[in-house]
């Protein structure tokens, strides 16, 4: 009785606010996802995995950058908008894997599969993923590796395929997902740019029949990307026994990490202006999160798409709203160090 009380007092907790911090990306909120198996099958986590079954679309996705566990969906179905953004419909599905398992509700299943078959049908021939499916005509249709949306994907689909989580999954269909996976690594190396005949990183975005990369918002230009290039490369560090063009693929991109550090360069924040760039000898290293393919030189954008090379020179609200700089590359050589002595 102790324990239903205090989950019931979390779940208010989480209504009223309290674990708001963690729901920017959430769509499952942690206060629910790592809950144990008996509060699964409990009458509060039965009704907690109902609200996100109510979430999924027709489609077999779930909507992002919301908390889809908290309260049932109270719209139309036919207006719900699925993504693989922001930790979107993994999630989710991860979520309903844990409540079948612990409580054998055949719903949970049956939205757990809807969800898994939906991704595997989202997946263009040449191995790559959209933002969300069906895809439209906009940007969001192109190969989508901004915000780790495919690696996402991939990493999920590896669970699926090797954790005992997920024994329901038929054989057959475990299969399938294999043959996805395998395709889904074989695009990653279509997609990895090269410059003067020589292999680099990657874009946020590529297309999904050429493998070019290809622009999204307005501000996000072609580009070998600093930001979604490091979770790339981690991801191709992790797999087993991987091929010759893995192994090339990896070492290119490390190499791209040395040779396109910025030093000397601090952001911090001014009174009436926000984030600024100053000079700082001893300040840590950088990485941009868009170089130009041509050049590798840095570059930011203001919403008129008009490429700068100062990052002081965009405007407060793109300078404030997006970043620019991070430290992406910051544990790429210590992986690529391990990686390296491993195979």
């Amino acid at each position: 009785m102790k324990v239903q009380n205090k989950m019931k007092t979390q779940t208010w907790l989480l209504i009223l606010g309290v674990y708001c911090a963690p729901l920017a990306h959430a769509t499952v909120p942690s206060v629910f996802t790592q809950q144990s198996a008996d509060w699964m099958r409990s009458e509060e986590g039965i009704r907690i995995a109902d609200n996100v079954l109510s979430w999924q679309s027709p489609h077999g996705s779930w909507p992002k950058n919301g908390d889809t566990a908290t309260k049932p969906y109270d719209g139309a179905r036919k207006d719900l908008r699925g993504t693989f953004d922001n930790g979107a419909t993994t999630g989710e599905l991860r979520f309903l894997a844990r409540a079948f398992n612990a409580s054998d509700e055949l719903r949970f299943r049956d939205g757990f599969l809807k969800g898994l078959d939906h991704i595997l049908e989202a997946q263009y021939p040449t191995g790559g993923w959209p933002q969300y499916f069906p895809p439209g005509n906009g940007y969001p249709r192109h190969i989508t590796f901004n915000d780790n949306s495919m690696i996402r994907i991939l990493e999920f689909l590896q669970e699926v395929c090797g954790g005992t989580a997920y024994d329901f999954v038929g054989q057959e269909k475990r299969a399938s997902i294999q043959v996805a996976i395998e395709k889904g690594i074989q695009c990653i190396l279509d997609c990895q740019i090269k410059v003067n005949g020589k292999l680099t990183v990657w874009c946020a975005q590529h297309d999904a029949a050429t493998f070019e990369p290809r622009p999204a918002r307005s501000y996000e230009l072609e580009s070998l990307s600093g930001g979604e290039s490091a979770g790339i490369l981690r991801f191709l560090m992790k797999l087993d026994h991987p091929s010759s063009a893995v192994k090339r693929a990896i070492r290119s991109g490390a190499e791209w990490y040395v040779a396109s550090k910025v030093h000397g360069i601090r952001l911090e924040k001014k009174p009436g202006v926000g984030r600024v760039a100053v000079q700082d000898p001893d300040a840590e290293v950088l990485w941009a999160r868009f170089y130009e393919i041509e050049t590798n030189r840095p570059f930011f954008c203001d919403r008129d798409g008009i490429k700068k090379y100062n990052y002081n020179e965009i405007g407060m609200e793109r300078r404030n709203g997006y970043s620019w700089y991070g430290s992406y590359g910051k544990d790429i050589a210590d992986a690529f160090l391990s990686w390296e002595q491993k195979w």
